[in-house]
């Protein structure tokens, strides 16, 4: 396929009061819900497969929400999901190591970058539903924020679709690996493990990979792709920094110390996951500390290197 004619609609920016005011809008609706059919309607959600049909149900959910139409459950508590969520026949799924590295000098090659961002983000729309579905006695703010990322997820999705059309492409045109919802599976049993390794270490890496990504785009031209992933980078921080916000408050909640457990976490369900360099001043954003950015610097490190690293046992 070739590249068509250059796009004249801008880019929506990212508008940190509206994404506020969304979000308030859940809290409140939260607030005053009753019953406790909150868990069951995010699980219809994640079960759709057609992107479209995810989409709608999602804002038709956002909607009941912060009409006060869904409440969670009060009960402490992890239900059962959905092995695998629900997705589109296409892209196809393949090892990690099957995807085939493309040059981006090309609109083939650009595309298939986006398309690998833009299946991140689809993963991630699951990811926050599965977070609201699954976990349960918590309090509304969270159900709030991560149907608010769910949100977020969704439009990130959307506006790297627009741009695939634009070069020509759609989501399904390139393979794609299921990795991210691995994790879901490995952090399935609490919602303190979940946060520890979906927005502090999956999302977290994003945080470190997006600018060179920019870079790259930005070297062989294409400004519009990279304005695109700095939309998406700016509100990322923001949910690294839920996740590290209900990481420390679960990890007080069950008397540990954020960083030791983490450390642990990363050690026993992730051994090899962190790599280095970090962008250290959006994870600082998004709530990792100073010291937590020396040891996973030095875990990076040592993984590259061959070096095993023991701290976390």
């Amino acid at each position: 396929m070739s590249e068509s004619a250059a796009p004249t609609a801008a880019i929506p920016q990212s508008d940190p009061h509206t994404i506020a005011a969304r979000r308030d809008a859940l809290v409140a609706g939260l607030a005053h819900a009753t019953g406790d059919t909150l868990h069951d309607a995010a699980l219809a959600v994640l079960a759709e497969c057609g992107v479209d049909a995810k989409r709608s149900a999602l804002q038709e959910l956002l909607a009941a929400v912060a009409a006060g139409h869904h409440a969670p459950n009060a009960a402490s508590g992890v239900r059962a999901g959905p092995d695998t969520p629900g997705r589109p026949a296409r892209p196809a799924l393949v090892p990690p190591k099957a995807l085939k590295q493309r040059r981006l000098g090309s609109a083939e090659g650009r595309a298939a970058l986006l398309h690998a961002v833009a299946h991140i983000e689809f993963n991630a729309i699951n990811l926050a539903l599965d977070a609201v579905q699954r976990f349960t006695g918590l309090p509304p703010e969270y159900y709030a924020d991560w149907l608010s990322v769910a949100d977020d997820e969704a439009r990130h999705f959307e506006l790297l679709t627009g741009r695939l059309q634009e070069l020509g492409f759609a989501y399904g045109d390139f393979p794609a690996h299921d990795g991210l919802w691995q994790m879901a599976r490995v952090s399935a049993d609490a919602p303190l493990v979940r946060m520890a390794l979906v927005p502090r270490l999956l999302e977290a890496r994003g945080l470190d990979v997006t600018p060179p990504m920019m870079a790259r785009l930005i070297h062989v031209g294409d400004q519009r792709s990279a304005d695109c992933l700095a939309v998406i980078l700016a509100e990322e921080v923001r949910h690294v920094a839920i996740g590290s916000r209900w990481y420390a408050y679960l990890c007080d909640a069950a008397g540990l110390e954020p960083q030791a457990h983490f450390a642990r976490l990363l050690s026993e369900r992730a051994p090899g996951a962190v790599r280095s360099p970090l962008n250290e001043q959006a994870r600082l954003l998004a709530g990792f500390s100073e010291s937590e950015l020396q040891e996973l610097t030095r875990t990076g490190t040592e993984r590259e290197s061959g070096t095993p690293n023991t701290r976390g046992h």
